[in-house]
């Protein structure tokens, strides 16, 4: 062949394509952004793997970036590659998914972004962390009531996972994954420093396989990769939504779900579903409602309340309680528990609080039970989350001349209005149980079912908000304080800033 036919040839033939070009191809899996590690893999092989990814949809950089979300690499030592991954800069590594190329060649068989497995990660593993227990394992009791736990929760990591787990459970009626996870959740909120590594949590109560499991891979890989499949599940966004609407529970979320709802407009939109009153006023003020209440809101509630109520009773005792009882910062809404000092004065004193509260034009919403307290209906065996005492549900209107601080109101940035809607709960038991229902709505929801339990299994008593009964005695025991409920019940007294369990 002469000259000019081997140039003819030469001109013919295609260049190759260029690794760092995405090419024409669609990008398929917009939430996946990969990053192939030359090191060990070679530049010929990752520029194959490169034009494979994007032939079949993946979007590849060529930079390692904020961009990239999976970090793909083959026979790198977890050590330096974890090294060489921080020395990039990146804002937050630990976002990313940093994986062995076993993931990789499992998507490209499947055609798709396969599901993040622990055989899949390559371990970060922390060099010189201390592995000693945070605390001496005999001093942790399986009860919360006898543990102090504060608001100062220093395992956060791992409690804020087990509360979604657990959620995720109520929300598919699991009851015991979300007692497991709960209780785990608790006694982890109790230990006086952070846990490091699974040797720290050995003899400790309340912490199975299943938890055990959750805490290596978050200790390993800093994130739970269960709970990230749950935030994504579209069931599980649907009634956290749904449940978050004051008056709506899981069994009506659920049923909204399934009749293939999926956002607040369309339920709002929907001809067939009808609402009834505390939905209704869910909806109107759920931009206000579901902020979260400050300190400063809650103290700012209890003056006007505290007003209210000794403008028609003066004697009345009145005491706020929930979460900011217990020393909280913020919460959901605002809990008071009101009564009088003699027996049966405390009837009908909550009509003539929504009466004043209407005549100070603050009342937005209420929702009045009266009481179906029957004392010859004690001892009850099975403890009901809402106790038979009169009580109302309301919205209140609150300024913002009325708080305190420099914050001021919880409000979205460019509101004007200068007041918000906020959650407020009254509760008015007789006087003689007064001091069970201050325990019972002090909460946290873990350290009263614990106390419940240890009172059935260790004292063979029966506990809720209503009374003590003795089962050995027969008989109700009389408390005037809750330092009196646990003396009867032999324990020490927990100060209610240490009941965040």
């Amino acid at each position: 062949m002469n000259h000019a036919g081997m140039l003819a040839l030469v001109k013919k033939r295609k260049r190759p394509v260029e690794a760092g070009a995405q090419g024409q191809v669609e990008v398929k899996f917009k939430e996946v952004t990969l990053y192939l590690v030359e090191r060990k893999m070679g530049s010929s092989r990752r520029n194959f793997l490169t034009s494979l990814a994007r032939s079949k949809g993946f979007r590849v950089e060529d930079v390692l970036s904020d961009d990239v979300t999976h970090v793909v690499a083959e026979d790198n030592q977890a050590e330096v590659l974890w090294a060489w991954l921080k020395g990039h800069g990146l804002r937050d590594v630990s976002r990313v998914a940093v994986l062995d190329i076993s993931w990789f060649t499992d998507s490209m068989r499947e055609g798709r972004p396969v599901r993040v497995e622990t055989r899949h990660c390559i371990q970060n593993t922390p060099t010189g962390t201390d592995c000693s227990p945070p605390t001496a394992v005999a001093n942790v009791s399986q009860y919360a009531c006898q543990r102090r736990t504060t608001t100062e929760n220093h395992n956060k990591i791992f409690t804020d996972v087990m509360e979604e787990l657990a959620e995720s459970s109520e929300f598919n009626e699991s009851k015991g994954p979300c007692l497991a996870f709960r209780q785990a959740a608790s006694v982890l909120k109790s230990l006086p420093s952070a846990v490091h590594c699974l040797e720290a949590i050995q003899g400790l109560p309340c912490l199975g396989e299943n938890t055990k499991a959750v805490m290596e891979e978050i200790l390993t890989f800093g994130r739970s990769f269960k709970v990230e499949e749950i935030r994504c599940d579209e069931r599980y966004q649907a009634l956290k939504l749904f449940t978050s609407v004051f008056g709506v529970g899981p069994k009506t979320a659920e049923k909204w779900y399934r009749r293939g709802l999926r956002s607040l407009q369309e339920i709002l939109t929907e001809p067939n579903i009808q609402l009834n009153r505390m939905q209704r006023a869910g909806f109107l003020y759920y931009s206000d409602i579901s902020k979260a209440v400050s300190k400063a809101e809650a103290k700012a509630l209890g003056c006007i309340i505290e007003e209210t109520v000794h403008w028609i009773a003066p004697d009345a005792t009145l005491a706020l309680t929930g979460g900011f009882r217990r020393g909280k910062e913020y919460g959901h809404d605002v809990d008071f528990l009101l009564t009088m000092p003699e027996m049966g004065k405390e009837e009908g004193l909550l009509l003539h609080v929504i009466d004043r509260l209407k005549d100070q034009g603050i009342l937005l919403y209420c929702e009045y039970q009266g009481s179906t307290f029957d004392v010859s209906k004690l001892p009850s065996c099975r403890f009901e989350d809402m106790d038979c005492f009169q009580k109302c549900f309301l919205i209140l209107r609150l300024e913002q001349g009325q708080v305190e601080g420099e914050r001021g109101l919880q409000m979205d940035p460019g509101d004007s209005r200068g007041w918000r809607a906020v959650r407020v709960d009254l509760v008015a038991p007789p006087v003689d149980c007064y001091a069970f229902a201050l325990l019972g709505w002090t909460g946290s929801r873990q350290f009263g079912r614990d106390l419940r339990t240890f009172a059935q299994k260790e004292r063979q008593m029966l506990l809720d908000n209503h009374a003590l009964y003795d089962k050995t005695k027969k008989l109700c025991l009389l408390a005037t304080t809750e330092e009196d409920i646990f003396a009867h019940l032999g324990l020490e007294y927990v100060e209610p800033w240490q009941r965040n369990a």
